[in-house]
């Protein structure tokens, strides 16, 4: 199968190739479904051509998918056509739509380029995949309500079709996304790219002569017909997708391709995530044995995210589990390595900020955790030992630990 990780930018799209990624899917800044995301803008493209073609050099060669997922009205239509020879500059391998009036546009000027359907479209039946199909798109990626087993329906209807589903990440409320609650309740429209993501918040439980009713923490006296529930609680809130454990039976469903949601989400959580799904397909193919992936696959328990589940793909019940609170997880990351900068010598890049002794983890890619043992930070000016960094402050690290370029160091958070 292959692994397609999420990309905002493009040193994100580095690690998401660098930790096992076979394809990338990034957005432009106009036409994501994830407006707030790190989309690539006009500058982007050289960097991205050139790592692409490093790949390619290694004999790895890597896919770079384009999400233009939102919703078009027609003063968007006519910025894309705009923007074309801004887009063509990139490398991509096709285009990820929802919007079937898009399609000839992309398909007249991009002839080379394949067309995804996008998730937001709500394929889930393999009726609608064959028309898909027949209308040009390579590839479908399925709403996140199907099943494994209407999955094998679809691909035993449309084995011409590339099958791809969500195996990892957040879920919606709503039906694969097209959720009117962000609208409503903040002004932001989660069909544009700016969801407030209200599913998350936090909800109490009111009772008004014989009406139930909710109210949310941040909104005293404004009041929804709902009722969950003796305290504020996350009412809304969907469970994290994580079919890590079940890798080998989305491929035997006929799923071609895995997906990772999180184009909103940090470096940690891509490379991590991405190892993980890497290793995992790499042993359901017989390459490597599972006591070699379980220790990368365990890592998914290692970056923020809400209570796990497995979506609607066994059955509906797990999918209608809510779950509240923010993501979290056991790990602050301290900083990524840099370039080699002399014997045992690395550029820093502080993500927070890290007193000099406190144990470090590195995770890199091939290796699950490595501790640092000794190390010390340096002043890359004056040559000078640094008692911390912090985001922002250019440093040096000098450690014994067999470390790399693209490497991440992180630190435990505190005990609660």
């Amino acid at each position: 199968m292959e692994l397609v990780s999420p990309a905002g930018s493009a040193e994100k799209l580095a690690y998401a190739w660098e930790y096992g990624a076979d394809a990338a899917y990034v957005g432009l800044s106009r036409f994501s479904l994830r407006a707030k995301a790190e989309n690539l803008g006009a500058d982007d493209w050289q960097e991205v051509a050139r790592l692409k073609a490093a790949y390619a050099a290694r004999g790895t060669p890597k896919r770079l998918f384009c999400a233009v997922n939102a919703v078009f009205h027609n003063d968007d239509v006519r910025d894309l056509i705009s923007s074309l020879d801004e887009m063509a500059r990139y490398p991509f391998d096709a285009f990820i739509l929802q919007d079937i009036g898009i399609a000839p546009i992309l398909r007249e000027r991009f002839p080379g380029a394949a067309l995804h359907l996008s998730t937001q479209a709500n394929c889930v039946n393999a009726w609608s995949a064959r028309a898909w199909r027949d209308l040009g798109f390579r590839r479908v990626v399925l709403g996140r309500e199907a099943s494994l087993a209407e999955i094998r329906e679809i691909k035993d209807a449309c084995p011409d079709l590339e099958i791809e589903c969500f195996a990892h990440g957040a879920m919606c409320i709503a039906y694969s996304g097209r959720c009117l609650m962000s609208a409503y309740l903040a002004g932001r429209s989660a069909n544009a790219g700016s969801c407030s993501h209200p599913c998350r918040w936090e909800w109490k439980a009111l009772a008004r002569s014989e009406d139930l009713l909710l109210e949310e923490r941040e909104r005293p006296g404004e009041y929804f017909p709902v009722v969950e529930g003796d305290d504020y609680t996350a009412l809304f809130s969907s469970r994290d997708l994580c079919m890590i454990d079940h890798v080998a039976e989305m491929r035997d469903a006929g799923v071609d391709s895995l997906k990772i949601e999180g184009r909103m989400k940090s470096i940690y959580y891509v490379a991590l995530v991405t190892q993980a799904y890497r290793k995992r397909i790499d042993e359901a193919a017989g390459l490597i044995a599972a006591a070699d992936a379980e220790p990368f696959a365990r890592e998914v328990l290692n970056v923020p995210h809400r209570a796990y589940g497995t979506g609607f793909y066994f059955s509906r019940e797990d999918a209608n589990q809510a779950t509240r609170g923010g993501t979290d997880g056991p790990y602050l990351l301290a900083g990524t390595i840099g370039p080699r900068s002399g014997e045992r010598t690395w550029a820093f890049n502080a993500m927070n900020k890290i007193v000099a002794g406190e144990p470090i983890e590195f995770v890199g890619p091939g290796i699950a955790s490595i501790t640092a043992g000794d190390y010390e930070f340096v002043d890359p000016e004056t040559g000078e030992r640094l008692e911390w960094v912090s985001h922002g402050h250019p440093a040096l690290i000098r450690v014994d630990a067999p470390i790399e370029e693209r490497f991440l160091a992180r630190v435990r958070k505190p005990a609660r």
